[in-house]
């Protein structure tokens, strides 16, 4: 404790000394403001972000992106594509597409070969080991999903997926049945 200059004079001395450990846990946390935590879309948003992160961390043990999962996966059901339909299935950027592609070549995950029906396009197949690394990226990606919907019953698991199938197919033509 240490006391003010004019102690002496009769004022009361005061504390600035480190507060208490049990005083530190009842300061308020820091959240956003009500508007943005009762707004859906802000917590879809939100929680977007955090699945993002939380699959980045995820697919680093496997030397794989979630980028790579879905190039392996649309292959995987369409088994030979062009560079150009895998970036519109996607939503991938055609040139940021072309590293991902370049990746998984050398990885020789993928093959790349000249469309001989049209030398400027490049067919894109599936190798075997591409099939094995697909099927290992199913696992991460379903592991991901158990852990971050944990606290979500089966049901509402399942009425979230019909709910935001729904967003997907009104405002992305590419989710359409």
């Amino acid at each position: 404790m240490i006391a003010p200059p004019n102690a002496s004079r009769g004022y009361t001395s005061y504390n600035v000394s480190t507060p208490e450990p049990h005083s530190i846990a009842a300061l308020p946390r820091p959240r956003p403001p009500k508007e943005f935590r009762t707004s859906a879309s802000f917590l879809l948003k939100r929680m977007g972000f955090r699945l993002k992160e939380r699959s980045l961390q995820a697919y680093e043990s496997t030397g794989l992106s979630p980028y790579h999962h879905g190039v392996l996966a649309l292959l995987d059901e369409e088994p030979v594509e062009t560079q150009a339909m895998i970036a519109d299935a996607l939503g991938y950027d055609r040139s940021h597409l072309v590293g991902v592609l370049d990746d998984l070549e050398a990885r020789e995950l993928i093959e790349r070969r000249r469309d001989p029906a049209d030398r400027r396009r490049h067919l894109v197949t599936l190798t075997p080991a591409g099939k094995d690394a697909v099927t290992r990226l199913r696992a991460v990606a379903k592991q991901l999903d158990d852990e971050f919907f944990e606290p979500l019953s089966a049901e509402e698991r399942h009425e979230l997926f019909v709910l935001l199938s729904r967003l997907a197919r009104h405002h992305d033509p590419r989710f359409e049945e």
